[in-house]
């Protein structure tokens, strides 16, 4: 029980810390992060059978699909956090090193460049988007971000509780 509150601990304190890196860099650089509109969209076609999309922008509007993206991004980061907590051991937090949350920070980069950015219509790792190569660094950034903040909430956690 005890690694699912971790998880959960982990990967809503890292997804937190992402969040807050994109809003900075959308504040003083206008620099914008994924719109979880079109996460939760494309989550909201599944009841329907439908899993891809030419192009999920122009793909019928869920209701509600801002909260089922919201809910999902939190989910994603809890469960990439508990992928953290299983292949290194829930040891990992009584001394949190840098290495592992980093590595699958930037680990997770495989979801979104073949899976969701295929499934979205915008091509594998982004080719089908006007310039892949910066829909890639900033899918990196991101993930890194996460990874980042994997550590920090690690730290935190192993201070206050382990």
């Amino acid at each position: 029980m005890n690694v699912l509150i971790d998880a959960v601990l982990l990967g809503v304190g890292a997804t937190i810390f992402m969040d807050v890196y994109a809003l900075i860099i959308k504040k003083f650089w206008n620099i914008p992060s994924l719109d979880f509109r079109i996460l939760g969209r494309w989550i909201g076609h599944f009841k329907d059978g439908t899993f891809s999309h030419p192009n999920i922008i122009q793909a019928t509007p869920i209701e509600g699909e801002k909260a089922i993206g919201w809910i999902a991004h939190y989910s994603i980061g809890i469960v990439f956090a508990y992928l953290l907590l299983f292949i290194w051991g829930e040891d990992w937090l009584v001394h949190p090193t840098a290495f592992p949350p980093v590595f699958i920070g930037l680990a997770t980069t495989i979801a979104p460049w073949f899976m969701m950015q295929p499934a979205f219509g915008f091509g594998i790792a982004a080719s089908k988007l006007p310039n892949p190569t910066i829909a890639r660094l900033r899918s990196l950034q991101a993930h890194l971000m996460y990874g980042i903040g994997l550590y920090l909430a690690g730290l935190l956690i192993s201070s206050l509780f382990k």
